[in-house]
């Protein structure tokens, strides 16, 4: 399947303009909250900036803390549906500080089923899991804005395309997400609001399998000034930056 892309370089691995080991694109002095960050893309980024779970999150603090001495690590295992605990969280982490950085990461797969098949509540509950959380997490956050501060929502290619079978329960939560973080962005202009689809790695067989560094990098270049450009979009982090630039 040939998937759609703007740009004529398809990356599958960060590219020189997004490395993170760039001094543009250095995050010192930033507060990030990113949510969904024990583990797999939101684990990479942690790694690369700041991140905040569950369980998996105390392991990704002692790596963050080894790899990089300088960085404090907040951690928070909670579930984002859970009001209560992410409002004590944000704020124990905020304290009288600002949040220059909000990852909306965490998600739940969803139900697997044909449509057919479906049980309706199964197939409403990953729904409502992933769009309650993402107002949650949000909501709270608002309350700690920095002036100009950037919202990353990652999101999904299953929101416009059918690329597998069963995950109609996934596709539709997304989607909600979506068009979630497009009105805040719409209430709330001061911020800079992106919606990233973590990235398809296209390998022999058909077969495809996201190769993590490079949504994480994405991210930490979608946290800079370079890539406002974009602001209120939603791109693929295989997408060249160098070349949307110049379109």
């Amino acid at each position: 399947m040939a998937f759609p892309s703007p740009t004529t370089t398809w990356h599958r691995k960060p590219s020189p303009t997004i490395d993170p080991s760039r001094p543009e694109l250095k995050a010192k002095g930033k507060n990030i909250v990113i949510t969904g960050g024990g583990t797999g893309i939101g684990a990479e980024t942690a790694h690369l900036i700041i991140g905040r779970r569950e369980a998996p999150l105390l392991s990704t603090k002692s790596f963050i803390s080894e790899e990089s001495p300088g960085v404090k690590v907040f951690i928070a295992s909670a579930d984002t549906t859970n009001k209560t605990a992410i409002d004590a969280a944000f704020a124990d982490f905020c304290k009288d500080g600002k949040i220059d950085v909000l990852v909306s990461n965490a998600a739940v797969g969803g139900l697997v089923s044909p449509i057919k098949d479906a049980d309706p509540d199964d197939w409403f509950s990953g729904i409502q899991t992933n769009i309650k959380g993402a107002f949650v997490v949000a909501q709270s956050f608002l309350r700690y804005a920095a002036p100009g501060a950037v919202v990353i929502d990652v999101s999904t290619c299953v929101c416009h395309l059918n690329v597998s079978g069963d995950t109609s329960s996934y596709g539709a939560g997304k989607a909600d997400s979506l068009r979630f973080f497009h009105a805040l962005a719409h209430e709330h202009p001061e911020l800079t609001v992106y919606h990233l689809h973590p990235g398809m790695i296209i390998t022999e067989g058909a077969k495809s399998s996201l190769k993590i560094g490079l949504p994480a990098a994405y991210c930490v270049w979608l946290a800079s000034p370079e890539a406002t450009f974009l602001k209120d979009k939603f791109m693929w982090s295989n997408w060249d930056v160098d070349e949307l630039r110049e379109k």
